[in-house]
């Protein structure tokens, strides 16, 4: 996701509804916009992670690697160069006007937030498949197993915003 921005539903799928809603929880953009700059975090994974938790479902490290090397080529290729280009556009040079710089940066958000809601089928679809995860007690548990598998794939999380998403998804109903 991006900063701030609360996208409408354009999908049926019941992951990309759980994610519009859950990012317009108070507190979880910023906490996600810090986990992703700061640890390398895919929301769109994290968010993976919590909609198979609501079902009871935890990820363990195998898991989550498997569903890291199949986003992955699709991330890197579309996702992370727009998200790129959105901020660096923040600033644009000064032979643009900043009107037309914006306007090119809202149409590159809007690209990227389609980027992402394709990443989120795909996920949805790996998830569909039934080879992922297994049975939890509660759902707060299994997403803090899936966070522990998710630290021991691509390294550990700060613990601020990752306490914000924690405590956001023992209090959201879905």
């Amino acid at each position: 996701m991006n900063d701030n921005d609360k996208p409408e539903p354009v999908s049926k799928s019941p992951f990309w509804r759980f994610s519009i809603k859950f990012y317009g929880v108070a507190g979880v953009a910023p906490a996600c916009i810090e986990l992703q700059d700061q640890a390398g975090v895919d929301v769109n994974v994290l968010f993976f992670l919590l909609w198979n938790a609501t079902e009871r479902r935890a990820l363990n490290a195998d898991d989550v690697t498997k569903v890291e090397n199949a986003i992955r080529p699709w991330r890197e290729m579309t996702v992370v160069p727009l998200r790129s280009m959105r901020r660096a556009l923040k600033s644009p040079p000064s032979v643009m006007t900043p009107e037309a710089a914006e306007g090119f940066r809202t149409r590159i958000k809007s690209a990227e937030l389609e980027a992402e809601r394709l990443q989120q089928e795909a996920l949805y679809g790996v998830a569909t498949s039934g080879t992922l995860g297994h049975p939890s007690p509660s759902p707060d548990q299994a997403a803090q197993d899936s966070f522990n598998s998710y630290q021991g794939v691509i390294g550990p999380f700060p613990p601020g915003p990752l306490q914000t998403i924690l405590s956001a998804f023992a209090s959201f109903k879905a």
